[in-house]
């Protein structure tokens, strides 16, 4: 604001200066035009004829003559001893020197080559315009004048500027004013922003920002304290994977350690410690590589697709899976297509589908390995034959370390980690996992991936 007002009165100021400056070269020249034209065609009112001196001249058109009051009209004629003598009008003149009492003045001008100019001196300057009168016969030389006195001006300009800079400093006295008050309202809101996030910390996300109106202010509040409601989910969760994990491990240690400080000397017994401690550790390490596999879902690099035979990928799991267990094993279908996804995810995710299907059958029990394509998306699937799963565990199952409150068959020694890192997988490929009842009873996990469609369609 105070750039733009100092910007506009200096402006102001540059405009009035150059319109005085025009003014007066037009009024010069206005005078200066009347007197050449004077002389050319002006009579003496005494004779009827053209002037006979220049002295007559220039005192019948100064007689003519009104000029302002800070204008000098005044005619030299220099005579045979080279001293100038003037005529000029009656009257003041609003300067501190005026031109007809100046003598050096009056000769630097008469004897200036130009027409036009300006003078500066001490006592103020001149602006001039000279018409020479032209000799005739004997005639001594002689010349028009005319001479303005622009201090005036130049002081009602500087007035003029001044008031503005008064003004526009009063303007800007207030705008800053007024400013100061709307500003603070409009952020009075950012600071109970500011205040309710530095009394956050990690162990209290409770406190929310009161919104009101409509505004983007109110929008900010909203957007921080849905920013809020997802950290307090996010720590929540961690706090919970902590705990459970903690309990997790805690659980393998407490009987490892029980184990070893009641070991005896007996060889069978520290055989059957041996194996009960190792089978603890081999629990213990299943769940730490489960939770390192867990914490690199969260690297962008977890998931590296590539282009993959699909078919070779369901044959690759279908013959790993048949060393899981003695159960009737079935190749149900194969999609003969390629996709692009990790060969090695995959194949993670459905060896741990296969694992799961295993620890809730029972031998001879059928379960069903397959693949298949279905509209723009590819489905790999396990179905097995046992009990299936409770309506009341079919999300909470593939969370970490929650397993269902109804077992679908015998315990087993898992952590609850592995169908939480198929899902992991399967969103890693931008894709789900899909939970359905398998016909005649059992429970079918379907691996939805997108995929492109292929004109091979598939075989079973």
């Amino acid at each position: 604001m105070a750039v733009a007002l100092v910007e506009v009165t200096t402006t102001t100021r540059s405009l009035l200066m150059r319109d005085m400056d025009n003014r007066i070269n037009r009024l010069l020249t206005q005078e200066a035009e009347e007197f050449a034209g004077f002389e050319e065609r002006g009579k003496d009112p005494e004779t009827g004829r053209s002037f006979a001196s220049a002295d007559r001249l220039l005192t019948v058109f100064l007689q003519q003559q009104n000029p302002d009051a800070d204008e000098e009209l005044i005619g030299l004629v220099r005579g045979a001893d080279g001293d100038l003598a003037q005529i000029r009008q009656q009257g003041g003149i609003g300067a501190g020197l005026p031109l007809y009492r100046d003598a050096d003045a009056k000769r630097r001008i008469f004897d200036s080559p130009d027409s036009t100019g300006t003078l500066h001196r001490p006592q103020g300057e001149i602006r001039w315009a000279k018409v020479t009168v032209a000799r005739a016969g004997a005639e001594p030389d002689a010349a028009f004048v005319v001479a303005i006195h622009p201090e005036r001006e130049r002081e009602r300009v500087d007035t003029v500027f001044r008031s503005l800079l008064v003004i526009s400093g009063v303007a800007l006295l207030l705008t800053t004013g007024i400013a100061w008050v709307v500003a603070g309202r409009i952020l009075r809101p950012v600071r109970v922003v500011r205040t309710a996030a530095a009394e956050i910390t990690e162990q209290d996300l409770t406190r929310r920002i009161p919104v009101h109106g409509t505004d983007d202010i109110a929008a900010l509040a909203e957007t921080f304290n849905g920013m809020l409601d997802r950290l307090d989910r996010a720590f929540a969760a961690q706090r919970e994977f902590v705990d459970d994990a903690g309990h997790e491990l805690r659980t393998p240690i407490t009987i490892v350690r029980g184990h070893l400080e009641v070991m005896g000397d007996d060889p069978a017994e520290r055989e059957e410690t041996v194996r009960l401690v190792t089978d603890e550790l081999d629990r213990m390490s299943r769940i730490v590589e489960d939770l390192l596999v867990l914490a690199k879902t969260e690297r962008p690099d977890f998931v590296v697709p590539e282009p993959a035979q699909v078919a070779e990928l369901t044959a690759d799991v279908f013959v790993k899976a048949r060393t899981l267990g003695e159960r009737d094993w079935r190749l149900a279908e194969v999609a003969d297509v390629e996709a692009e996804l990790d060969f090695q995810r995959i194949t993670q995710a459905m060896v741990q589908l296969a694992q799961n299907a295993v620890q809730h059958t029972t031998p001879g029990e059928t379960i069903r390995i397959g693949s298949r394509t279905a509209g723009p998306h590819l489905e790999l699937y396990v179905a097995d034959s046992g009990p299936g799963v409770q309506p009341q565990d079919a999300e909470i199952i593939f969370e970490r370390f929650r397993r269902g409150t109804s077992r679908r068959g015998a315990r087993g020694s898992g952590a609850g980690l592995g169908l939480a890192i198929v899902k992991a997988i399967a969103e890693g490929h931008h894709g789900r996992v899909r939970l359905s009842d398998t016909p005649g009873g059992g429970a079918t996990f379907t691996l939805v991936l997108p995929a492109p469609q292929v004109p091979e369609g598939h075989h079973t």
